[in-house]
């Protein structure tokens, strides 16, 4: 039996971009950030409140992954906005957009109240997109 998600994937077009926006303007803790082969990095970050979820932040290269090809269509895909989504969570949305904000992240979406909830969006420096929403309380 499947008990839980340890690591999921982002796919990012330059590892130290996205390192410093997740890390810098995010605020999201470094779990692991080591050399794996010789240019090729194992960087893995995740939500300060959410250390069990390692958020691995993989370059679209060819290489082990992607053939020259498919990395090229990949690397299409994320710049487009097209390929990324996801959906994090905060307590008080104000005042994490506006803290995001005076850290350089911006947003696509303000945030509004839709029938499903609270939310912003937001892209990443790649073009990865994500839904910032504030739970509901109740």
């Amino acid at each position: 039996m499947i008990t839980k998600l340890n690591h999921v994937s982002i796919f990012v077009l330059n590892q130290q971009s996205a390192y410093e926006f997740y890390v810098n303007k995010l605020g999201f803790k470094v779990h692991t950030h080591e050399e794996v082969a010789p240019g090729m990095q194992w960087i893995t970050v995740c939500p300060p409140e959410q250390p069990e979820l390692e958020i691995s932040l993989m370059s679209v290269e060819a290489g082990m992954m992607f053939n020259e090809e498919s990395g090229k269509l990949m690397r299409t895909l994320v710049e487009n906005g097209t390929f990324g989504f996801g959906v994090f969570e905060c307590d008080d949305l104000l005042a994490t957009c506006e803290e995001l904000k005076a850290k350089g992240v911006e947003f696509e979406k303000e945030p509004t109240q839709e029938f499903y909830g609270f939310e912003a969006i937001f892209k990443d420096d790649s073009g990865n997109w994500f839904s910032l929403s504030e739970r509901v309380k109740g």
